[in-house]
């Protein structure tokens, strides 16, 4: 008995060691896995941040310059009409849109096309009036505030190429602010960087 018992136990034992020794090592395994490091991915984000102006990202040639603005002034919708009257998604005046030649703001507000090329006419306009100044301006600072080409032309966009032209050439001390309070020199500041050089300077643009 004393026989049977031993072969028994030894039989046991062989049959198991492998078992066991398979789960110690499955267990050492997914120990190993749970402290294994994660790789952190960094997705892109698909908007930037140009100081205070969250965007779509666009970079900084002409197309970021525009949807940067357009977005400042109405979140980039092309129908809405504030409380002053200004419309469509860079806030025209119904006086700048006559000096362009646009006279159906309804239509005008149906038609993000007309919109577009809208805004890029006045640039080319604000260009030519202010062409002196930015020659004599871009580069300069004023009251801490880079001049640059795109500064000059967003802030003639929100007060006039005239308001523009008295700001610089008092070295700001005229600084025009709107019915909001906005002023001319934070657009200069805001605006400042971007690449407008497609603009054209343009007596009489066309839309």
């Amino acid at each position: 008995m004393k026989k049977v018992f031993l072969i028994v136990g030894l039989v046991i034992i062989i049959v198991s060691t492998p078992v066991f020794s398979g789960s110690t090592k499955s267990k050492k395994a997914d120990n190993q896995n749970c402290f294994r490091s994660v790789e952190v991915v960094t997705v892109p984000s698909v908007t930037e941040m140009r100081n205070d102006i969250m965007v779509p990202f666009t970079g900084n040639s002409y197309v970021g310059f525009k949807e940067a603005l357009g977005f400042k002034e109405s979140r980039n919708r092309y129908d809405i009409v504030n409380r002053l009257g200004y419309l469509g998604k860079y806030q025209f005046g119904k006086s700048t849109l006559r000096r362009l030649k646009v006279y159906n703001t309804e239509n005008f507000l149906n038609n993000p096309e007309q919109q577009e090329r809208a805004f890029k006419a006045l640039c080319s306009l604000n260009k030519y009036i202010l062409r002196k100044d930015i020659r004599r301006s871009v580069g300069n600072k004023i009251n801490g505030v880079l001049i640059t080409e795109s500064g000059i032309l967003a802030a003639a966009h929100l007060g006039g190429a005239g308001n523009v032209k008295k700001f610089l050439r008092s070295s700001g001390d005229t600084n025009f602010s709107d019915a909001n309070g906005t002023s001319i020199r934070y657009y200069m500041k805001k605006f400042s960087g971007f690449d407008v050089s497609s603009i054209e300077a343009d007596k009489n643009p066309l839309i």
